[in-house]
């Protein structure tokens, strides 16, 4: 199990990504690393770690594409980027997957250009898990599609259930198209014609609205990436946003230092399943390869559960399986 992992991806490279890969190699006895980036810096962050030398590998890519930068033009242009030259190894099936923690429109225009769509797919979308009070839910697309059609919607209805399957173990996952109303007739007449269309899945359940997903009344919600990301930059606010009235509270109400402590282990573990350490990055499906994304700002444990998820999509052949169950 080879994974390429961009070492110049994030906030935080390559201290990060380079620390929380070498962690993963504790999980899987199976697991080598092809850290990609400018080979100087790599080697010497290398410097600080004891790792087995014999399961590591540096390719150099002495271009960086930043977290600002315009991706199809970072992409065209910064040929020899971490990006671009992670995604030509695993498109050359020298790695089995890539992950980077580095710009996501970049990273996207990358692997569409590079590894190319699966056979059958219409296009590519991203999938990321969403907490909600019963434990992780799914939601596809959330950012590559603006402007979809039926037959988009019905195909990341079907990826996002073959990956709530395989990659999040949901022995059945619930899967439920976003909508204004949970009738048939609701919403635009790309929503109602999507509806019809993901009656052919199993474990279809219909309509739902916004506020099911926290209740997760649904395990796989399917959208259009407008909406997809609207709702995942407001779920990424939640935690801090309630966090914020909660000191507020506390401070008016000038409770005593105990109180205050008890307060703040309880939110601490409250909210512990909207930590995206948990998860460490989020998958492009649709793409013929394994190419997960993770936050900017992804500490160690992030990277290391990234990495962990890209071989778990790989030994659960994922992608075999979406080109069955759309051709």
């Amino acid at each position: 199990m080879i994974i390429a992992v961009d070492a110049a991806g994030g906030d935080y490279y390559p201290k990060n990504p380079v620390a929380g890969a070498l962690a993963a190699l504790d999980d899987r006895q199976d697991l080598q690393l092809v850290f990609v980036g400018p080979k100087d810096v790599i080697t010497s962050e290398l410097g600080e770690h004891q790792y087995p030398k014999d399961r590591v590998e540096v390719v150099d890519a002495p271009e960086v594409i930043g977290m600002h930068e315009s991706p199809a033009q970072a992409v065209k242009t910064k040929t020899r980027s971490s990006i671009v030259t992670g995604l030509t190894l695993h498109s050359k099936g020298k790695a089995n997957a890539f992950v980077s923690a580095g710009n996501t429109g970049a990273l996207m225009a990358a692997s569409a250009f590079i590894l190319g769509r699966l056979e059958g797919v219409i296009r590519p979308s991203i999938a990321t898990v969403y907490p909600n009070i019963r434990g992780m839910g799914l939601m596809i697309d959330v950012g590559a599609n603006l402007e979809v059609k039926p037959e988009m919607l019905h195909q990341f209805g079907t990826m996002g259930e073959i990956y709530a399957r395989k990659v999040m173990k949901i022995e059945t996952p619930r899967v439920a198209l976003l909508n204004v109303g949970e009738e048939e007739e609701k919403g635009t007449e790309t929503l109602k014609e999507a509806n019809k269309l993901l009656q052919s899945l199993p474990n279809f359940i219909g309509n739902v609205e916004g506020r099911d997903i926290l209740y997760g009344n649904a395990d796989v919600f399917v959208c259009d990436g407008y909406v997809g990301n609207i709702l995942l930059k407001f779920g990424e606010t939640i935690p801090p946003a309630f966090e914020h009235i909660l000191l507020k509270e506390i401070e008016r109400q000038q409770l005593a230092s105990d109180q205050v402590s008890i307060i703040s282990n309880l939110l601490k573990k409250a909210f512990e399943p909207f930590d995206y350490q948990r998860v460490g990055g989020v998958p492009f499906l649709g793409v013929n390869g394994v190419s997960l994304v993770g936050h900017g700002g992804s500490t160690t444990t992030a990277i290391k559960n990234m990495v962990l998820s890209a071989a778990r999509m790989v030994d659960e052949k994922v992608n075999s399986k979406i080109v069955a169950s759309l051709n």
